[in-house]
C-alpha cells in the first residue's frame, strides 16, 4: 500500500510516500480502504517527534479517515465488505489501507460524501466528548471556545450553536471572526487586538460557563479568569505551552473546575463508547444541516508536505484532507 514515512522528525521536508506491506485485521477489527484523511494538530507534533504513537499503534501518521470497508477481522459485526465509513484512529490514516478497532469505525452520515466525510471523526468525537459529556454545556449556557476557524473550532461552534448554547469564540483576521459568525458564534473575538477575558465579561453575566481551550499554559489564567461561577475549563492542547501559574483562590471563588483531556491515547473502549455517543447525538444534526463538516480544500497523498506546511501556517479555515 502506499502510505506517508517519515525520516526521523522534524519539518514537513521529512515526509514522503512510499509502499509499505498491507495491514491485516485482527479480531475485532475492519480493515478500511481510505478515500482520503484528515490533518489535525496532533500530526504536525508527532512529525516533530514531540507526540509518539502509543504503543503498538502504526508510526503512519493520521489519527482520522474515510474509506469503504475492505475486510473483517473475526468476530466483526454490523459491516460488511463496501461499507461507506469514517473512522477515528490512533495513527495509520495517511495510507491505502488502515486497520480500525470496530467500535471506532462510524457510517458517513446522510449527506455527506465520502471524501467530506473524512473531515469529521476527531472533531466530532473531541468536541462531542469534552463539550458535552465532560464539561455538561447545557442549553441555556455558554461556551467559549478559541481558534474559531479551525477544525475544532468550526464544529464547536456549530453544535453548541445547535444544541442551544450560546457561543463565543476567538479569532485572528476580521475574515476568520466573520466565518466564525456564520457558522453561529454570538461573539467573535480578535484575539490580537482585543482582551478576551474583558470581552467575555462585557458579553455574558460575568463569564462564561465552559472553555473549550487548545492553547494550554499561555492561556490557563485568564481562561480562570472568564469564567462563571461553577465554570468548567476543558484544555486539550498545549500550543501555549505546558506549564504556568494559577491563583487557586480564584478558582475556589468561582467554584470552578480545570479539567485536562486527550483522545488518542484513551483505551478502546473507552473511544468506542465516544463514537457511538457521536452516531447517536451528532450526526443527526449533520443529516439535516445543522452542523456541517467545513473543509480548507483537499490535495493529494504525494503533497503531504505542502500540506503539512498549509496547516502549520494558520492560514487555514477547517479541515485540510488528504485524498488517495
Amino acid at each position: 500500500m502506499r502510505a506517508v514515512v517519515a525520516d526521523g522528525s522534524g519539518g514537513p521536508e521529512i515526509l514522503s510516500v512510499a509502499e509499505l506491506p498491507d495491514p491485516i485485521p485482527g479480531p475485532g477489527e475492519v480493515l478500511v480502504e481510505v478515500a482520503a484523511a484528515g490533518l489535525n494538530r496532533a500530526d504536525l507534533l508527532q512529525r516533530q517527534g514531540f507526540y509518539p504513537p502509543p504503543p503498538g499503534v502504526s508510526e503512519v501518521i493520521g489519527m482520522e479517515c474515510s474509506g469503504t470497508v475492505a475486510a473483517l477481522g473475526e468476530g466483526v459485526e454490523g459491516w460488511a465488505v463496501g461499507d461507506e465509513v469514517c473512522c477515528l484512529l490512533a495513527g495509520g490514516g495517511y495510507a491505502s489501507y488502515v486497520v480500525v478497532p470496530a467500535g471506532q469505525v462510524m457510517p458517513v452520515p446522510a449527506g455527506v460524501d465520502l471524501v467530506t466525510a473524512a473531515a469529521l471523526p476527531e472533531v466530532a468525537a473531541t468536541v462531542w466528548s469534552n463539550v458535552f459529556m465532560v464539561a455538561g454545556l447545557r442549553p441555556d449556557e455558554s461556551l467559549l471556545v478559541h481558534g474559531g476557524a479551525g477544525g475544532i473550532g468550526t464544529f464547536a461552534i456549530q453544535l453548541a450553536h445547535a444544541m442551544g448554547a450560546r457561543v463565543l469564540t476567538t479569532g485572528g483576521t476580521p475574515e476568520k471572526l466573520a466565518f466564525c459568525r456564520e457558522l453561529g458564534a454570538d461573539v467573535a473575538i480578535d484575539y490580537r487586538e482585543q482582551d478576551f477575558v474583558e470581552v467575555v465579561r462585557e458579553s455574558t453575566d460575568g463569564g462564561v460557563d465552559v472553555v473549550l481551550d487548545n492553547m494550554g499554559a499561555k492561556y490557563l489564567a485568564r481562561n480562570v479568569d472568564a469564567l462563571a461561577l461553577e465554570g468548567r475549563l476543558v484544555v486539550i492542547g498545549m500550543q501555549g505551552g505546558t506549564k504556568a501559574e494559577l491563583d487557586l483562590g480564584v478558582l475556589l471563588r468561582k467554584r470552578g473546575a480545570v479539567i485536562a483531556t486527550s483522545l488518542r491515547s484513551r483505551p478502546v473502549e473507552d473511544k468506542s463508547a465516544i463514537c457511538a455517543a457521536v452516531v447517536e447525538h451528532v450526526w443527526p444534526l449533520v443529516a439535516d444541516g445543522s452542523v456541517r463538516p467545513v473543509v480548507h480544500g483537499t490535495m493529494p497523498l504525494e503533497q503531504v508536505r505542502e500540506a503539512h506546511e498549509l496547516m502549520g501556517s494558520g492560514s487555514h479555515t477547517g479541515k485540510i484532507l488528504l485524498t488517495l
